[in-house]
């Protein structure tokens, strides 16, 4: 639907996609349907365009599904379920006509040709959505590795869940910032399952890249499917424009930490409900500002950070969702403290962002349990003197890859569960084609979890 609108609009596609919009996140994503859309049906044009890009999308998107499934059979052992999600990821490369590299790609890609960002500057709305969007894809699977029990991976997928509705209700302040990086979103499923979690990176960066492409006056309308075809043999290709693993690894702090990918998607965050029925999530779309109105960051401009590792500045986090409750600290308009105590704060924090940037200095200091908990003591004692920094709702490194988590602050809320859609008048189904691109269909974990 998106790629069809700008494919077609050539350039006028903002009032379409601000109804697009509306329909999406107050009707479609709130009464999902049983099975998924058909690319062919709503976007006639882009598939006929990009036919190759359309049947890579629907072959990653099908691993999804898989994964979600292989997860949800409560019937596996954890071993089992490894060994079966590593068999699916083999699979999936065996379709070498429409399967992604494993191999992670340079964001240069998405983010330095000359078309490059044009999407997300000329509609941020849209553009936060999908990242949301892309967000709760991976970061689904973190609740089933989080829960020990059944009934605690059901609670923590629906957490996941409410996390995503609650980026929606406050756009573009709530959504990420930059586009989410599975090592950061999804860690342990990126630790278990690094080449899936490399394959929906670049599967990601692709829809960046096409959506870039459509939208892009620099390049000529009769010239647009010859670009994405370039792009498509680049996201295909091992051995050019790729990077390591280890820099795989640290590119989502590089790009900003997970603050800015949308938060966390396991563990206690403050959240909100989806919304029961359309009209009520109308109402709520009704606060919502217009396509234009994003401020924030579009870009990962190196150029921008201000410290080796994003996320250790606490005071410029966002709040997680609704009224913060108050804490010690958090109220900035008590007192101070002196400059030069603030520049002590700072140089530590500084300090502390350069030693754990060392892989070697990160690998020792979270191996010992002793000097881990006091280099976290001490951190807390830093910025609980810091102005406008919590003692608590710290971020820290997950273990072993460099990737942020958050812990809970304060009295935290459960997330509600969605209330049962109202039923629809009976009509003929489609066959079962997989999960499908941009219609955002919702994902199976998304349909069943109640």
């Amino acid at each position: 639907m998106l790629y069809e609108r700008l494919y077609t609009e050539r350039g006028n596609a903002a009032p379409q996609l601000e109804k697009e919009y509306r329909y999406l996140t107050t009707d479609l994503l709130v009464r999902p349907p049983r099975f998924a859309v058909v690319e062919e049906v709503i976007m006639p044009s882009y598939s006929k365009l990009a036919w190759r890009g359309k049947m890579m999308f629907d072959w990653a998107h099908v691993l999804h599904r898989q994964i979600y499934d292989a997860y949800s059979d409560e019937s596996l052992t954890p071993t089992q379920r490894d060994a079966l999600i590593e068999r699916l990821t083999d699979y999936y490369l065996s379709n070498r006509k429409y399967a992604f590299t494993d191999k992670p790609k340079t964001m240069a890609l998405m983010d330095e040709q000359y078309f490059s960002q044009t999407f997300r500057k000329a509609y941020p709305k849209f553009n936060g959505l999908i990242w949301a969007y892309h967000w709760l894809q991976v970061g689904l699977y973190e609740p089933f590795l989080e829960g020990q029990t059944e009934a605690e991976r059901k609670s923590g997928v629906q957490a996941t869940l409410a996390r995503f509705w609650s980026m929606l209700q406050d756009p573009t302040s709530r959504m990420p910032k930059v586009m989410p990086m599975t090592s950061a979103v999804a860690p342990k499923f990126s630790a278990a399952h690094p080449r899936a979690a490399v394959i929906f990176d670049n599967l990601h960066m692709t829809h960046d890249i096409i959506s870039d492409i459509l939208t892009a006056d620099t390049i000529p309308h009769d010239q647009k499917g010859r670009m994405i075809d370039d792009q498509l043999d680049k996201l295909q290709d091992p051995a050019r424009d790729v990077i390591s693993m280890d820099e795989w690894w640290m590119m989502a702090d590089h790009m900003g930490g997970i603050e800015a990918m949308g938060g966390p998607a396991a563990g206690l965050v403050r959240l909100v409900r989806a919304p029961a029925t359309p009209l009520e999530a109308g109402q709520m779309h009704g606060a919502m500002p217009g396509m234009a109105a994003d401020s924030g960051r579009t870009g990962h401009d190196m150029g921008q950070m201000k410290a080796p590792m994003k996320g250790m500045a606490h005071d410029s986090m966002p709040p997680t969702g609704g009224d913060a409750t108050r804490m010690p600290g958090m109220d900035h308009g008590q007192g101070g403290t002196g400059q030069g105590a603030m520049k002590g704060h700072t140089e530590m924090m500084d300090l502390h962002a350069r030693m754990m940037a060392d892989p070697v200095i990160r690998k020792r200091v979270m191996a010992d349990s002793a000097m881990r908990s006091l280099m976290t003591h001490m951190m807390d004692s830093v910025g609980a003197a810091r102005p406008g920094t919590p003692a608590s709702g710290r971020t820290q490194k997950h273990e072993g890859h460099g990737q942020q988590k958050r812990e809970p602050s304060g009295r935290e809320l459960s997330p509600a569960k969605p209330p049962a859609p109202s039923p629809r008048p009976a009509k003929p189904e489609p066959a079962d084609s997989g999960h499908q691109g941009h219609s955002l269909g919702a994902p199976a974990a998304l349909k069943g979890a109640t």
